[in-house]
């Protein structure tokens, strides 16, 4: 008998992920925007900032190595009371002295899709519940639902400004971090529901694993990952927004209807992704989809007028988001079931360590030309997908992962053939 697709579990983990990823959406907008208003320099803001990273990564290295003894519930309960506290925090307090240390927490995320260690424990826990194509789905839905939800808290966020017009004795901005408290409250319900069938397997000798025999495969993902999310730093989508601005005079108008666009487009290729894979297997789905996405994305870079940039862009987006519920299952799928939590979170600790890179390096590209990024992104994560092909295509997966079909052969014996 085929597995359900969906279990009480998995929509537990799935409803707490849609109202921490509105949170999330509005949370990271709201970040930004106030800073300033609350009178903290360029150097304040950046240590915040610095601070709200530096805590997502200390907390997912912690969920990583100690999850699975902690307990993932017990962790998951205790990361959305820090979420409750960071919400107060960030309401209410002024002075970088109390917000630092809250920041160091690792609850806040700078952006509105959020991969930290609520992600790291989710991925490990619907691994648990589920299995072969039903994981699959899992994962392409919960992704689905972050994309959502975090567009709408953005698209929320956007809404305070035209909201204080109508009404004069609206509260400061800041004030709607205090959303964080009863989304907090509902996420310790909803952790408090799950069972005990979202914990780690136990070994036999009764200790919980960290990384035992998939360690060396978990490190060669982590720095193709790494290697992936840096060519992904040079156009983020700020960097585009700019770079259709200056160089076609894109209005905000305009900007705004291309970029809902992409949000609905990457919510829907979230959704189509797993049926490829279902199909053709999770590696080939990462690799045949991405690859392509990389190539449109290099060519932005020669774009001769707005529509075709937009043409381009949105091709892209649709190819390539196919990757992200791809690849968290294959992590878990390659991994020992003692060994997820850790793979999870040292992977997405991997892709957000080196993130911040590239837009600094970006903006010293276009010294060369306006839509040098685009070209060095699309190597960049071009190299990566190659890579990723040529080291894992001999890897097996438990046989329920793993899908008959092949890729088409004119397009592996391009990737064999590549130096």
């Amino acid at each position: 008998m085929s597995q359900p697709s969906s279990t009480p579990d998995t929509r537990l983990i799935l409803a707490a992920q849609a109202v921490r990823a509105f949170s999330y959406g509005l949370g990271a907008v709201l970040l930004g925007a106030t800073l300033d208003e609350r009178g903290f320099s360029s150097g304040g803001a950046g240590v915040l900032l610095a601070a709200v990273l530096a805590g997502t990564v200390l907390a997912s290295l912690l969920v990583g190595r100690y999850g699975d003894a902690w307990g993932r519930r017990r962790c998951y309960r205790a990361l959305y009371l820090a979420l409750g506290v960071t919400g107060v925090a960030f309401a209410l307090a002024d002075t970088l002295w109390i917000l630092i240390p809250v920041a160091l927490a690792g609850a806040l995320s700078t952006e509105v899709v959020e991969s930290g260690p609520f992600t790291s424990l989710e991925q490990a826990m619907l691994a648990s519940d589920l299995s072969g194509k039903a994981r699959l789905r899992g994962f392409g839905t919960y992704n689905a639902v972050a994309t959502a939800g975090g567009s709408l808290g953005a698209l929320a966020a956007g809404g305070l400004g035209p909201l204080r017009d109508i009404w004069s004795g609206a509260p400061a901005d800041e004030r709607a971090f205090l959303l964080f408290v009863p989304v907090a409250v509902a996420g310790v319900l909803l952790a408090n529901r799950l069972s005990p069938a979202v914990e780690t397997v136990r070994t036999t000798g009764g200790r919980d694993q960290a990384l035992g025999p998939s360690r060396p495969s978990v490190r060669r993902l982590s720095t193709l990952f790494a290697t992936d999310s840096f060519g992904g730093g040079f156009v983020v989508q700020s960097f585009i927004a700019y770079w259709l601005t200056v160089h076609f005079g894109a209005t905000v108008g305009t900007l705004g209807v291309v970029f809902c666009a992409v949000g609905l487009l990457q919510t829907a290729s979230m959704l189509l992704a797993p049926r490829l894979a279902e199909r053709y297997g999770l590696l080939s789905t990462m690799v045949f989809t991405h690859l392509p996405s990389n190539v449109l994305l290099a060519a932005m870079a020669f774009a001769p007028n707005f529509r075709l940039a937009v043409v381009l862009l949105l091709a892209r987006v649709a190819l390539g988001q196919m990757d992200v519920p791809t690849r968290q299952a294959y992590v878990m799928a390659l991994v020992e079931p003692g060994e997820r939590t850790a793979a999870a979170a040292y992977t997405n600790t991997a892709r957000y360590l080196v993130r911040p890179v590239g837009p600094a390096l970006a903006g010293a590209s276009q010294s060369v030309a306006l839509g040098a990024p685009f070209l060095i992104a699309g190597v960049v994560k071009g190299a990566y997908d190659l890579v990723l092909w040529r080291w894992f295509r001999t890897v097996e997966l438990p046989p329920e992962d793993v899908a008959p079909a092949k890729p088409a052969p004119v397009v592996e014996r391009i990737i064999e053939e590549a130096p």
